[in-house]
């Protein structure tokens, strides 16, 4: 057997180096290739997760005819109509305008559009905005559903054009003040509907219908064909029976206050009598006590009768457990079941703020001390934005704002503002703005200046005119703007809020 043969098997085995360098550059290719493709892609889903903000619209003004924007500052040209353009919700691209109108017999049409001008829901009639209102100041629609006609009669569709109530009823209006809840009359008599649950849950069996407290889930006060009124809840629970002359809008701890022979009671909700003495009107239930008013002025009974407070105060009212806001003399402050001053009575006011938990006391300069829910003052100002949502609290103190988170700890714009790209700065008595990282963007030469709002652009004033920045700094209107007379300074592009703001329209 030839020994040459076992010598490759026998030996150790030698490496190829240059085989071995070249499968080591092909696998870094490879992974090269592969990183490649991964960052390309990764890219690619970052920038489809980048998510624009929301399209709004908004009614306009300008030449003497009303038009839509949306919240770029781009008007839509293709709309133009000699009425208003009523937009009931924002966010969604359905216009009610209004056509056809002859003044002398007092007749109109209405119809659905979208931002090209393209009639809407075609196959129903007269479609209008369902509007409600706080006050004058206060003005908004109902963003679920909208009225249609049909032989005289209305019924109702959503947003997409769905019919959700039938053509059946003689009006179909909102209950002032209060969201989701839709009145509904036929053959004289009164029912609710829900429009965010899109159920009718009150028949129409009422002669009048009114909101209870200032929400919907307070419930409503009925009045049936016999004169008597009762009390149901949200979704059309009974909780007191139609069965009294009248009832107060004044409820604590299951207990309410009724009017039975023209005397008032305070009853539980069974109709059990509680009290019905030693007092001519109760104003408010805080646990088991009552703020009473016995010939013209206010104090505190407990549901025995028994007086903790006596009757002497020219106003009261219950803010926080245990605590009462009172005025006397035309001063205001705050005192507790002790009868002891928490606040001192000096105030021309105070109003109570559930949504931030505080107490807004007025001063005779109309600035307002702020004080928490343990009567700890905070800042002396003006509170000009309140944003639940976003956790923050916006006060203007003297020339300058300020921000609180809502447990009144303060904090930046930038902490305040999450999405802005420009935050104000004031330096040297000028407005301008900075970014994030607190590099100047715009050069502090305005005499006054608004935080950039949601859609991205910043008011600035110069020389008593207004005018208009852009998102990254840029100026988009120099200050040419008079709005001597607008009470809210707002722009979206070169259109500026209309000073009535029951319109909240837009002008230039």
């Amino acid at each position: 057997m030839r020994k040459s043969r076992g010598r490759r098997f026998d030996d150790e085995p030698k490496l190829n180096m240059k085989k071995v360098v070249a499968t080591l550059l092909a696998f870094l290719v490879l992974v090269m290739v592969v990183a490649s493709i991964i960052i390309v892609l990764n890219k690619k889903n970052n920038q489809q997760m980048v998510v624009e903000p929301s399209i709004k619209y908004f009614s306009a003004y300008v030449d003497s005819k009303w038009s839509v924007i949306n919240s770029k500052g781009e008007q839509l040209s293709n709309i133009v109509y000699d009425e208003m353009i009523i937009i009931p919700d924002e966010s969604k691209n359905v216009f009610i305008a209004t056509y056809d109108v002859d003044y002398t017999n007092e007749t109109y049409k209405t119809k659905a559009i979208n931002d090209k001008n393209e009639q809407l829901f075609s196959n129903y009639n007269n479609i209008t905005a369902i509007v409600n209102y706080t006050s004058l100041d206060d003005v908004w629609y109902d963003t679920e559903v909208l009225r249609f006609e049909k032989d005289g009669k209305y019924g109702l569709i959503d947003f997409t054009g769905k019919q959700v109530l039938a053509p059946e009823y003689d009006e179909i209006t909102a209950l002032q003040g209060i969201t989701k809840t839709v009145v509904l009359k036929k053959d004289g008599k009164y029912g609710l509907f829900n429009s965010t649950s899109k159920t009718k849950f009150l028949d129409e069996n009422y002669t009048s219908i009114e909101a209870f407290g200032e929400t919907y889930n307070d419930g409503y006060i009925v009045t049936d064909e016999n004169g008597k009124l009762g009390l149901v809840g949200a979704e059309g629970k009974v909780i007191l029976e139609n069965q009294y002359d009248g009832i107060d809008k004044v409820s604590g701890s299951d207990m309410y206050v009724v009017l039975v022979g023209g005397k008032k009671e305070l009853i539980s909700k069974d109709g059990t009598v509680i009290l019905d003495a030693g007092f001519d009107e109760i104003e408010s239930i805080d646990g088991s006590n009552l703020v009473v008013k016995n010939v013209g002025k206010y104090g505190v009974i407990d549901t025995q009768g028994t007086v903790i407070i006596d009757t002497a105060f020219d106003s009261m009212k219950s803010c926080f457990s245990g605590l009462y806001i009172v005025s006397t003399a035309g001063k205001y402050g705050v005192i507790d079941l002790n009868k002891d001053i928490r606040i001192e009575i000096k105030y021309t006011n105070i109003e109570y703020r559930s949504d931030i938990a505080s107490l807004v006391c007025e001063n005779e300069d109309y600035t307002t001390d702020v004080y928490t829910r343990d009567l700890n003052y905070v800042f002396t100002g003006t509170i000009s934005k309140v944003d639940a949502e976003s956790g923050y609290i916006r006060v203007r103190v003297g020339d300058e704002y300020k921000y609180y988170n809502l447990q009144y700890q303060e904090i930046s714009n930038k902490d305040a503002l999450k999405n802005n790209t420009l935050f104000l700065v004031k330096e040297n008595g000028k407005y301008g703005y900075v970014n994030k990282n607190n590099e100047k963007i715009v050069d502090c030469i305005y005499d006054d200046a608004k935080e950039q709002n949601e859609f991205g652009f910043c008011a600035v004033n110069k020389d008593g005119k207004w005018g208009v920045l852009q998102s990254n700094g840029a100026v988009l209107l120099e200050p040419s703007v008079e709005l001597d007379n607008s009470i809210s300074i707002d722009f979206i592009g070169e259109w500026h809020l209309n000073e009535n703001l029951e319109l909240h329209a837009y002008t230039k």
